[in-house]
């Protein structure tokens, strides 16, 4: 392990347990109202009048959770500083009527949700998890956290040539879960969900299921110096930027010149275009009813605003042994190289020069590494929230992260330190 920075185990623990316990993005956002009350924060309603008293508050909608804290003698143009993330992963989502099959298997019709690497679901054992909805409006979790179901992979030998010529995967035909045998029965996957969270049937009157992966989250390597687990992109700035959050309550009222936040949304992996969404209109909503419970006027908001400073906080690409071509040849981040600032001038990032020297200065004051992300020219370069949240608010945004391997996989990899790191820059970020 290095020793060139400090290092707290106890985060990256604390991390895997996160992760277990939030298979679906509304556990995650559950999970992380849990921490926030036990911190002091304090849930608000959007239908309710908001308060200008200063405190933790926290606002959460499906899959998204909105928390800020406004120290003692906030004024009304006080600005912001602002950690987003993301709740949501690639997967295989069910589908509204999900009971199918053939030739004797049972089986569960399921939409694919995301860009996922879809070979990275096949012949692992898997639970199901999500929200059920009642007829009264009410929702209720569901965690069947056992191996349930499982996509088999066809047999090399019914496949000859499927180690020359790669792997084929349709996915509509090649995709479908199996759990278990028999005929096909209308409504029985919704009736054995039912059962499992102690749940009448038929007061089900809508669903939002997933399934994922059973297998816990385990250290790696021969000095245990890598991570490997489920939804690190992007759960694991979820769980950096709530550690930040609650850290940044903890800090004298006078030291804060901001009001630090925590937006973590719902659906960036199919473009954030939804009302829990990067896109859609909760955190701009949030942050102005806070400027006018505080007796703000429109012009405080916009002062606020102006001085307002966003971290989109996203997983990035950590070089790949195998596959050194693919990325830019100057910028290769590694695995406990502390965070990474990501750049494209194509806005697919919304980093610039003043950006970085916001990032590095909080990575300074942290007392951690800090390293640059670039994708290669002739390689399509992702996006994140970043960009959205620049244009829609108006505010300075920078992107930044963790280099991992295998993103989009069922199963990801990312150094043993670098969350710790993340959580360390960006508590600084919140107190600078």
């Amino acid at each position: 392990m290095s020793s060139a920075h400090r290092f707290d185990r106890g985060h990256t623990d604390d991390l895997m347990t996160f992760l277990a316990a939030s298979p679906s993005p509304y556990h995650a956002v559950a999970n992380s109202a849990e921490r926030l009350e036990k911190a002091g924060f304090r849930q608000v309603a959007e239908t309710d009048a908001w308060d200008g008293q200063a405190g933790g508050k926290y606002v959460l909608r499906g899959g998204a959770v909105i928390a800020w804290y406004v120290p003692e003698g906030a004024g009304p143009a006080t600005p912001f500083r602002v950690i987003g993330a993301h709740t949501d992963s690639p997967n295989l989502r069910v589908k509204p009527l999900p009971d199918t099959g053939a030739h004797g298997w049972r089986q569960v019709a399921v939409e694919l949700y995301g860009g996922t690497l879809l070979n990275t679901w096949l012949d692992r054992d898997l639970g199901l998890s999500g929200r059920v909805t009642l007829r009264d409006g009410s929702h209720h979790l569901v965690n069947v956290d056992r191996p349930l179901l499982r996509v088999p992979q066809l047999a090399v030998h019914l496949d000859r040539g499927v180690n020359q010529d790669g792997l084929k995967l349709d996915k509509q035909r090649h995709m479908t879960p199996i759990w278990g045998l028999g005929e096909v029965a209308e409504g029985d996957l919704i009736r054995f969900v039912a059962q499992e969270a102690g749940l009448d049937a038929g007061e089900i009157s809508g669903w939002d299921l997933m399934v994922h992966s059973v297998e816990a989250p385990a250290y790696l390597g021969r000095d245990r110096e890598l991570l490997a687990g489920p939804r690190m992109d992007n759960l694991l700035s979820v769980h950096a930027g709530l550690a930040a959050l609650t850290a940044a309550a903890s800090t004298s009222p006078t030291d804060l010149t901001a009001i630090p936040v925590l937006a973590a949304f719902d659906h960036e992996e199919n473009g954030s275009q939804s009302d829990t969404g990067a896109e859609g209109p909760l955190l701009g909503n949030v942050l102005e009813r806070s400027v006018f419970a505080r007796g703000g006027t429109y012009e405080d908001r916009a002062r606020a605003f102006a001085a307002t400073v966003c971290l989109s906080s996203d997983t990035g690409h950590a070089v790949h042994p195998n596959y050194p071509e693919r990325h830019d040849p100057g910028h290769h981040p590694m695995p406990n190289g502390g965070p990474i600032l990501k750049v494209n001038v194509n806005q697919r990032y919304a980093t610039d020069g003043g950006g970085r020297a916001v990032f590095a200065a909080a990575c300074e004051r942290a007392g951690v590494p800090m390293q640059h992300f670039v994708s290669n020219n002739a390689v399509a370069c992702g996006t994140t929230i970043g960009p959205i949240t620049a244009a829609r608010h108006g505010i300075t945004t920078v992107d930044i992260g963790v280099a991992i391997l295998s993103m989009h996989s069922a199963r990801e990899l990312c150094g043993a330190e670098d969350p710790y790191l993340l959580a360390s820059a960006l508590t600084a970020f919140l107190e600078g």
